[in-house]
């Protein structure tokens, strides 16, 4: 056992840092494809390479050139195949970024229960509305945005510009009114577009009975910094969605807090 020289590994302080912080990225990076078809995509692109590396070991020079030629273009490739990924990826690090730096302004020049009272009462409309439409089993879909992305939001929905009212979002939503079907987008208590046509969530670990409105919610909170409510119209629960996750059939004191930790 005293023998046994590991001086050759010559192991620095920074290494170890080094390969935790790979580690870190990997997880991240896992949980942001965990249950979506980036996964098998993933696979996919790892099987193709092993094959390059067994055909160039064998010295099969027609095939190593077709797979050497993939290869050769795979990071141009995983960028188109894992744009939104990557998208979601970076706006998590932004978000917690821009998350910690508001609190600090917040903690730093404003009374954190005053801010708090003043999302309350703009708040008010938004939950009574959910209520309404809960009651009544109105299918709704309102999306919270930082801020607007007209090609984004406009392109797919007619264009509103109005103060958020209860009697405004019953309106929208009311089943005969021709506004109902797809997203309302809300940006600083402004409904901003509605009838928005969002994207559906490509995730594979979503309930069977997850229907268009609960997928797009997911979709646009993945794609997104934004937040969703949901109110069913088979249920009347109200979901709430954010990051890609749902909570589900939470209640009024709920939406309220979320919405304000939120907006």
């Amino acid at each position: 056992m005293d023998n046994f020289d590991l001086s050759f590994l010559n192991i620095r302080f920074l290494d170890i840092i080094d390969v935790l912080l790979v580690a870190i990225i990997i997880y991240y990076v896992y949980n942001l494809i965990r249950g979506t078809i980036a996964v098998n995509i993933l696979v996919g692109l790892v099987i193709i390479y092993l094959v390059y590396i067994v055909v160039k070991q064998s010295e099969m020079r027609l095939l190593t050139e077709i797979f050497g030629g993939f290869i050769s273009v795979g990071s141009i490739a995983l960028i188109v195949v894992f744009q939104q990924e990557i998208r979601r990826f970076l706006l998590h690090i932004g978000k917690n970024i821009s998350l910690r730096r508001n609190r600090l302004f917040m903690s730093l020049f404003l009374n954190k229960n005053d801010v708090e009272k003043d999302n309350t009462a703009r708040l008010k409309p938004i939950i009574d509305a959910c209520r309404s439409m809960q009651k009544s089993r109105t299918g709704a879909l309102l999306v919270f945005s930082k801020y607007f992305d007209e090609e984004y939001y406009q392109n797919s929905g007619e264009f509103i510009d109005a103060q958020v009212s209860k009697r405004l979002l019953e309106s929208i939503f009311q089943k005969h009114s021709p506004l109902h079907d797809g997203a309302v987008v809300i940006v600083d208590f402004k409904i901003k577009t509605a009838s928005c046509i969002l994207p559906l969530s490509d995730s594979e670990d979503l309930p069977l009975q997850f229907g268009l409105r609960h997928r797009a919610a997911i979709g646009v909170t993945e794609m997104s910094d934004a937040v969703a409510v949901v109110v069913s119209e088979e249920t009347g629960e109200i979901s709430y969605a954010k990051q890609g996750n749902v909570n589900m059939n939470i209640g009024y004191e709920d939406l309220e807090r979320l919405l304000n930790e939120d907006l």
